[in-house]
């Protein structure tokens, strides 16, 4: 699982050979299954479009992904159909709530590893078209494996997601401990979801930076936390994003403020983009 270490420390220190994209690559993972990963990642690139940015959701949780079942759409096609069947990659995004745009990952990135080097050219240069984004967040399934760790490494920015629970913290820890063993990254930006108060994400979020400051070579970055909200719940049964549904809940409020320190910063132009997110990604797969 983890034999390409020195492959994915490479390809983290080498600097592109092509000029900055203008899509930032923003990486959103967790240590465990069942901590609202992806339903943070959906309202995230929502609030993100609100504040006048174009955002791609890339669901790359190979064969899991639920992306599209959140925000209420049945994407036809995924990128499979991009790398063989030969579709262009606009037809294959799907549009979402707010205007975000989808892109389901499928089994699609399994195939990478079957092209050749003319069909790897043909796929990249696809992607400019994708140049147009200013964020492309992607969501990784959960736990340690070669995929999570290639998208790792190949992002601009890391966020990993928690809760207060110990197992959630306990498996975040593990997986921060192989960014940082294999040294894959040296910074990352944490999130607490499902807590009963801001006091509970911030204690949470110190304690686990005591213990990564500690044991590991990784810079932390708190963005905030999320409460736990019954209309969260509400919102996945009814498959409409809670900021959509309930633009005004504690939820969405949280939601929004992460959005704003995420997004303040207008380095969104400081991204590698998608064609040397792929780019990076062949190489890893290949």
């Amino acid at each position: 699982m983890l034999d390409q270490a020195e492959r994915l420390r490479r390809l983290a220190r080498e600097s592109d050979d092509e000029p900055r994209k203008k899509a930032k690559i923003i990486t959103i993972t967790s240590g465990k299954g069942g901590v609202g990963k992806s339903n943070i990642v959906v309202n995230l690139a929502i609030q993100l479009q609100r504040m006048g940015n174009k955002v791609l959701v890339f669901d790359a949780d190979i064969g899991m992904g639920n992306d599209d079942v959140l925000m209420g759409i049945y994407p036809r096609y995924n990128i499979f159909n991009v790398i063989s069947n030969n579709m262009d990659i606009l037809d294959v995004l799907c549009e979402g709530p707010e205007g975000i745009k989808l892109l389901s990952g499928g089994s699609g990135i399994n195939k990478i590893e079957d092209l050749n080097e003319r069909e790897r050219e043909i796929f990249l240069e696809k992607l400019e078209s994708l140049d147009d984004f200013d964020y492309i967040l992607m969501d990784t399934g959960a736990g340690i494996n070669r995929s999570v760790l290639a998208f790792i490494t190949c992002c601009d920015q890391l966020i990993v997601i928690t809760t207060p629970e110990p197992t959630s913290l306990t498996d975040a820890y593990s997986l921060l401990k192989a960014v940082n063993h294999f040294k894959i990254k040296d910074k990352a930006s944490v999130i607490v979801n499902k807590t009963y108060s801001k006091e509970e994400g911030t204690d949470t979020y110190y304690k686990f930076n005591s213990a990564v400051n500690r044991f590991l070579s990784i810079e932390l970055n708190y963005l905030g936390q999320i409460y736990d909200d019954k209309k969260l719940v509400e919102a996945v049964r009814s498959q409409v994003p809670f900021s959509v549904q309930f633009p005004n809940s504690d939820a969405a409020r949280c939601i929004k403020q992460i959005s704003s320190t995420l997004g303040g910063g207008n380095e969104s132009n400081n991204g590698i983009g998608a064609r040397g997110l792929f780019k990076k990604i062949f190489n890893i797969f290949s």
